[in-house]
């Protein structure tokens, strides 16, 4: 099968999502004018190592948010966000947190996920996450799209669970990850090291 996309696919569903996966969730923690705010985002990556940076796009907007989603709008105010990352036990809470609450709505709160706060930045945290990155807002890029936006930023404070990390390896009970589609995901736990080859 070959279809170009600005023709359609024809298929039941739009196979892109579950073609570029497993993703990274990033769960992202806001806090802006209006309150605390956590939403998961499934394009998300990292994207350098020195200084440490992250990216994940933000698609499409919510009627009370002025042309964007509630986590754009709160990092444009406050230039700082943390990612949360979610383990196998996150994950119903997680989903919790996509319900379309109203701009102002504490997803803390209301789907009783404790929280914490950040060291270098005046953001909350997902207490529990068995890693979370606390970051710096760098700039944002418009994609194709309309309200699509990429939003860079550095890491500037790492929290890792203590019993995330085995003879100093992170290594949480399971990474979750987004397979496509409207609600396909996995656990990532059967890992393996492969080395790079050097040459002579």
């Amino acid at each position: 099968m070959f279809y170009r996309p600005a023709q359609g696919h024809g298929l039941p569903h739009d196979p892109f999502s579950a073609i570029v996966s497993p993703r990274p969730i990033g769960w992202i923690s806001t806090r802006g004018k209006l309150g605390d705010n956590l939403a998961p985002y499934s394009f998300f990556n990292a994207a350098a190592y020195t200084p440490p940076q992250v990216v994940f796009s933000s698609l499409g907007a919510k009627e009370d948010r002025d042309g964007t989603k509630d986590s754009l709008a709160q990092i444009r105010e406050s230039g700082v966000f943390c990612v949360n990352l979610v383990e196998p036990a996150l994950v119903e809470v997680m989903n919790a947190s996509t319900a379309p609450y109203p701009a102002g709505v504490d997803e803390f709160a209301a789907c009783g996920i404790e929280k914490a706060e950040c060291s270098e930045i005046d953001c909350p945290r997902v207490a529990q996450a068995p890693a979370a990155l606390e970051c710096r807002f760098v700039g944002e890029m418009p994609l194709l799209g309309m309200a699509d936006v990429l939003v860079h930023a550095e890491v500037v404070g790492v929290h890792l669970r203590e019993d995330c990390l085995t003879d100093g390896i992170y290594h949480p009970p399971g990474w979750v990850s987004r397979l496509g589609y409207r609600g396909d995901y996995a656990t990532v736990t059967d890992t393996w090291e492969l080395l790079r080859p050097r040459l002579k």
